[in-house]
C-alpha cells in the first residue's frame, strides 16, 4: 500500500496509471464520490496486497447508525459498546445495546461490554471508583451483576475502563481487576482494560498513577492504550495523536506489557480551533471527512506536519476569523499503523467508529488482515 499526496494538475486517471491500478480501485478505497474533485495536499490510498493479521477494536455508542455499522463491522475484531456505568452500590446502568450486539454477531465481530466509572455528571468520577474499590461487598455485587449481563446479552467479554482513579486506590484497583479476571476466566469471557498513555511507571497525575501497566498486562487478555487527546477540546491547537508522542508511550508500554496484548489507540476525529488560541475557549470536534470537505469549501491547501505526521489547515470563517483544523488522514493513519508493525503489537483500538472514515479502513485493510472472532 502506498500513500500518494495529490499535486497540482493531478487527475485520478493519471495517478492510477502511475501506480498500475484503476480509477475504480482508488475511488472505492478512498470513498471518493466525485472523481473530478481532488484537493492539492489530499492523501490517497493506493492498494497493495501484504496483509499480516491484527486485532481491531472499535468503540461505539448504542446510537450508531445501521449504515455505519454495516460499513465498519467487517473491519473489526471487537466492537466495544460504550458504556455500562457502575453505581456506588454495585449495580450497572442498562443501555439499549441489543441492536448493535445482533449486528456484531451477524458479521462474526465480538461484542464487548464497556464498564466505566462515569457518574451522574457525565464524567469519569474518582469518588465513584473509590466507592467500588474500597468495599468488597459492593465489588462482589458488581461482579455478579456484570456476569449476569454478559450472559444474558450474549457479550463476548468486558472492557474495564476506569479513569481518574485516585492514586491512593492503585493497589485496590489492581486487586479488583484480579477478582474480575478470576471470575470471568471461569466463564470464558474475554477481558480487556483501557489505560492512560504513560511514558514511565511513576508518571504523576490522577489520570496516570493508578494505572499499573505491568499488572494490567499480566491480568488482561488485551490492553487498550488511549494514545490520543494531546490536542483536546480545551487545550492549545495541536495534533490529536502526534506520532512522536504516541511512539514514546508505546516504547514504554512494551517494557511492561507483552506487545501482542497491546491495542494502540487511534482517534477517528479532529478539532477546529479559533485563533488566536484563548485558554478556556473550546475547540469544536470535527470528523475527518468533514475536515477535508471544509478545506475544499474554503479553497485552502491541506498541509502536513512532518514531526507529528498529521494534516492540518488554516481557514477564515464568514466573519474573517482565522481557524486551524488538525485531523487524521491516510498518511497519519499509515504512520500509526507502522508502529503496530515496528513494535509487534496485537493491533489497534479506534475511538470512535461513530463517523465512517473510508480512508482509515482502506489503509487498514490494505496493510493488514483483520482477525475475526
Amino acid at each position: 500500500m502506498t500513500i500518494y499526496t495529490v499535486q497540482r494538475g493531478d487527475t485520478l486517471y493519471a495517478i492510477a496509471r502511475k501506480f498500475g491500478t484503476t480509477v475504480r480501485d482508488i475511488t472505492d478505497l478512498n470513498g471518493l464520490s466525485n472523481v473530478n474533485r481532488l484537493m492539492i495536499g489530499q492523501a490517497l490510498v493506493i492498494p497493495t496486497t501484504i496483509k499480516p493479521g491484527i486485532l481491531v477494536n472499535g468503540y461505539a455508542y448504542p446510537t450508531i447508525s445501521d449504515t455505519t455499522l454495516a460499513l465498519t463491522l467487517p473491519s473489526l475484531t471487537f466492537i466495544s459498546i460504550f458504556s455500562y456505568q457502575v453505581t456506588s452500590d454495585g449495580n450497572l446502568k442498562q443501555i439499549n445495546d441489543n441492536r448493535v450486539i445482533t449486528a456484531a454477531k451477524d458479521t462474526n465481530t465480538l461484542p464487548m461490554l464497556v464498564m466505566t466509572n462515569i457518574g451522574s455528571t457525565g464524567r469519569f468520577e474518582s469518588d465513584l471508583a473509590h466507592a467500588i474499590l474500597s468495599n468488597e461487598a459492593v465489588q462482589e455485587r458488581l461482579i455478579n451483576n456484570l456476569v449476569t449481563i454478559l450472559r444474558n446479552k450474549g457479550y463476548a467479554g468486558v472492557d474495564i475502563d476506569f479513569e481518574y482513579v485516585y492514586p491512593m486506590d492503585r493497589e485496590l484497583y489492581n486487586s479488583f481487576l484480579e477478582k474480575v479476571v478470576t471470575r470471568l476466566r471461569e466463564e470464558e469471557f474475554i477481558i480487556t482494560t483501557a489505560l492512560a498513555p504513560k511514558v514511565r511507571a511513576n508518571q504523576v497525575g490522577t489520570l496516570y498513577e493508578a494505572h499499573d501497566y505491568a499488572t494490567h498486562g499480566r491480568l488482561a487478555d488485551h490492553v487498550i492504550i488511549m494514545t490520543y487527546e494531546w490536542g483536546y477540546t480545551y487545550g492549545p491547537p495541536m495534533a490529536v495523536a502526534p506520532i512522536n508522542q504516541v511512539e514514546r508511550v508505546i516504547q514504554y508500554a512494551v517494557t511492561e506489557i507483552p506487545s501482542k496484548k497491546i491495542l494502540m489507540g487511534i482517534p477517528n476525529y479532529g478539532y477546529d480551533w479559533t485563533l488566536p488560541y484563548e485558554q478556556g475557549r473550546p475547540a469544536k470536534s470535527i470528523s475527518n471527512t468533514n475536515a477535508v470537505a471544509l478545506a475544499a469549501e474554503k479553497g485552502v491547501e491541506i498541509q502536513f506536519d512532518p514531526v507529528a505526521k498529521a494534516p492540518y489547515f488554516y481557514y477564515k470563517d464568514e466573519s474573517g476569523t482565522l481557524h486551524i483544523v488538525w485531523f487524521e488522514d491516510a498518511r497519519s493513519i499509515k504512520a500509526k499503523l507502522d508502529l503496530v508493525t515496528k513494535y509487534n503489537l496485537g493491533g489497534i483500538s479506534i475511538w470512535t467508529i461513530m463517523n465512517y472514515f473510508p480512508q482509515m479502513y482502506a489503509v487498514l485493510n490494505s496493510n493488514f488482515k483483520v482477525e475475526k472472532g
